[in-house]
């Protein structure tokens, strides 16, 4: 299988500035795992985000979540309960990424098969 092609040159630059402009979105250590939870469960709240995650802090995750919000992937709703309950959804932007996290869920296992000789 090929990686798309297309003319170079200025259509070329156009790609790479697209897989440029969703890796600024998408980079680091936590937003790939944080949509994958949510994905997953389709709502989850803050704790269970939390628990899903191995070593991320409040802190951390509450920032990237913000970061998520902002750029329309995941929604932020505040129950109307005692304590006051947050729960996230993707939205329907955030949703269009469901693909590319099976194929990356997909492309883990086998990878970890390749490398490690384990099944998961």
């Amino acid at each position: 299988m090929e990686c798309k092609k297309t003319n170079f040159g200025q259509e070329h630059k156009k790609e790479m500035r697209a897989v440029q402009d969703s890796m600024d979105v998408l980079s680091g250590k936590w937003k790939i795992p944080i949509i994958s939870s949510i994905c997953y469960y389709n709502k989850r709240r803050f704790s269970d985000i939390l628990n899903d995650i191995d070593g991320i802090s409040n802190r951390m995750l509450s920032k990237e979540l913000k970061e998520l919000e902002i750029n329309q992937l995941i929604k932020r709703t505040v129950l109307e309960t005692q304590p006051i309950t947050v729960e996230y959804q993707l939205t329907d932007h955030g949703l269009t990424l469901r693909t590319i996290i099976n194929n990356l869920t997909d492309w883990g296992i086998d990878h970890r098969k390749v490398i490690v000789g384990k099944s998961l």
